[in-house]
């Protein structure tokens, strides 16, 4: 069932940039963009339970700094009941993407995450989940 309501007003400054996001995501107009921010957000917010969930984390880094590599295995161990496996490719002749395939409560999920990607050296990282069940 679809609704409309009027009177939604945002500041000029939030409205430039849901423009820009339409623009860059290629949506049809605002409201779809909308919709798909809000659909994101129930769903991330559900993920913030214990809700089952698989994913992965996907890190990059310097592989000349040989303390992060440690420094990764050392956490991953700690969470060897939601590890599935562990890839790392070498992206440029110094850079490694890793990418940690992930099942577990999604609690633990964003934990884990949020260890890894704190360790000093770690360039970029990110969690991405969706429903395992």
């Amino acid at each position: 069932m679809s609704v409309t309501r009027f009177g939604v007003s945002l500041e000029s400054d939030l409205l430039d940039a849901l423009d820009e996001y339409v623009q860059e995501n290629k949506f049809p107009n605002r409201s779809q963009a909308i919709r798909h921010l809000i659909e994101k957000n129930i769903v991330e917010s559900k993920w913030k339970c214990n809700h089952i969930v698989a994913g992965a984390i996907i890190l990059r880094y310097d592989s000349n700094k040989n303390d992060v590599r440690n420094k990764l295995a050392e956490i991953q161990k700690n969470y060897i009941d939601v590890v599935l496996s562990v890839q790392y490719f070498y992206i440029t002749s110094d850079k490694i993407l890793e990418i940690i395939a992930v099942k577990g409560a999604s609690y633990q999920l964003t934990e884990l995450s949020d260890s890894l990607i704190g360790i000093k050296g770690i360039e970029h990282g990110k969690l991405i989940m969706s429903k395992a069940e």
